[in-house]
């Protein structure tokens, strides 16, 4: 299992919390700040999904002007954590 703490840039949300199984699928996705409610819904549809399923459908959504948004941010997330290599 691998859990992930990344605070984001760029958005209402600070931080993205999120457990990856061994097999990058996402167990559970919460975030710190934000629209409660969208963060909440993106949150709950992830889980289940693979890592590389949501970075596909996830990056480069923008919210308003900004040029990322918190689905974006959670994409960048993944592809730090399933890039990174296991120091254990």
């Amino acid at each position: 299992m691998k859990h992930i703490e990344y605070n984001t840039c760029g958005t209402c949300s600070k931080q993205i919390i999120i457990d990856l199984d061994d097999n990058n699928v996402v167990r559970s996705c919460s975030f710190v700040g934000g629209c409660h409610g969208n963060t909440q819904g993106i949150g709950r549809l992830v889980c289940g999904l693979g890592a590389e399923e949501v970075i596909a459908r996830l990056k480069g959504i923008k919210c308003g002007s900004k040029g990322t948004s918190c689905p974006d941010q959670l994409a960048a997330a993944l592809i730090m954590a399933i890039e990174k290599p296991e120091t254990e």
